[in-house]
């Protein structure tokens, strides 16, 4: 039996400005720098989308 792997956005479920708030405060927490500059890249897509969503409900 085989599994299937789907993909994955974390952006997708951070779906206000204090979902993003507390998804990068939990990443700084961490202290690795590798793993906040990550969590800074899924905050932008994420911020870029509720713009964007936003921009269209104009």
């Amino acid at each position: 039996m085989s599994e299937r792997f789907y993909d994955y956005d974390p952006a997708e479920a951070l779906d206000s400005a204090e979902a993003i708030e507390v998804f990068l405060a939990d990443a700084l927490e961490t202290g690795d720098a590798s793993y906040v500059a990550e969590a800074v890249e899924v905050a932008k897509r994420a911020m870029q989308r509720i713009s964007q969503d936003a921009s269209e409900c104009l």
